[in-house]
């Protein structure tokens, strides 16, 4: 009765979170369309960047993925760690959200390198903000590798978790380094104390393209979340199935002896 029970309680699970799946998919893969024909084809060329204003439809949504991403993974780490909330559900989505953060990381260092080069005329300057973000693309992607290293799902979780709040120190560094230090990269278009530098269509489109972004994100989540569950269950019939092929050869030898 109780193996009945638990099979319905995960076939409803798995259906609710193929539906999640799909809705989130499906907003997301909308969300890209509009965001796609706003920044391309709607809104006008800037007066000062010309065309190149279009990357930032889709760079500083990048930047804020990764921020989120990495945000997600110290949390995750944390609840982790803390022996009241440990659950095996909180390290996939710390692996999860950490893997996701290094793409949108690496994304946003080639989407910076396009607009650096339309802009001051160069791919790469290593100011501030640039070599930060190269650092925390560095970080976690160490933090990812470390996941690969051989050992129990405990330390490979504690590892990961604790990797994760030590890296997690650079995002402040990056977001705060065009205040904190000399740099080509130009401060905040939409937050300043002197007031919005960006208006209209300009700026619903980039607004619009944190949304958009966002729901990519969260569906990459669900489908890299499911997949680390699929790989811990994997995980865990191999070894069931290594101790009863080691057992067999045991009691093979056993016999052998007493015969």
């Amino acid at each position: 009765m109780r193996t009945t029970a638990t099979m319905q309680t995960s076939g409803v699970q798995t259906s609710t979170v193929q539906t999640l799946s799909w809705l989130t998919g499906l907003a997301a893969g909308a969300s890209l369309a509009l965001l796609t024909v706003l920044g391309l084809f709607v809104t006008r060329p800037d007066e000062v960047q010309g065309e190149a204003v279009r990357l930032l439809y889709v760079h500083p949504a990048t930047a804020w993925v990764a921020y989120m991403a990495f945000a997600v993974t110290s949390l995750a780490g944390l609840l982790w760690l803390w022996p009241r909330t440990r659950k095996p559900l909180w390290d996939r989505i710390a692996g999860a959200s950490a893997s996701i953060g290094v793409v949108f990381t690496g994304l946003t260092l080639v989407l910076g390198s396009l607009w650096g080069r339309a802009t001051w005329g160069f791919w790469w300057v290593w100011d501030a903000r640039g070599t930060s973000t190269l650092l925390l693309f560095l970080l976690y992607a160490g933090v990812v590798a470390l996941r690969y290293v051989p050992a129990t799902r405990d330390a490979r979780a504690r590892r990961t978790a604790i990797g994760a709040l030590i890296a997690f120190i650079d995002v402040p560094l990056v977001h705060f380094s065009v205040k904190w230090w000399k740099t080509l990269h130009q401060e905040a278009s939409v937050l300043q104390p002197s007031g919005v530098q960006i208006h209209g269509l300009q700026l619903f489109t980039m607004l619009f393209s944190f949304v958009a972004f966002s729901l990519v994100y969260a569906w990459l989540m669900i489908q890299r979340t499911r997949l680390a569950r699929w790989e811990d269950e994997l995980e865990a019939g191999g070894l069931d199935a290594a101790i009863v092929a080691r057992q067999s050869e045991g009691s093979q030898h056993l016999i052998g002896a007493t015969s």
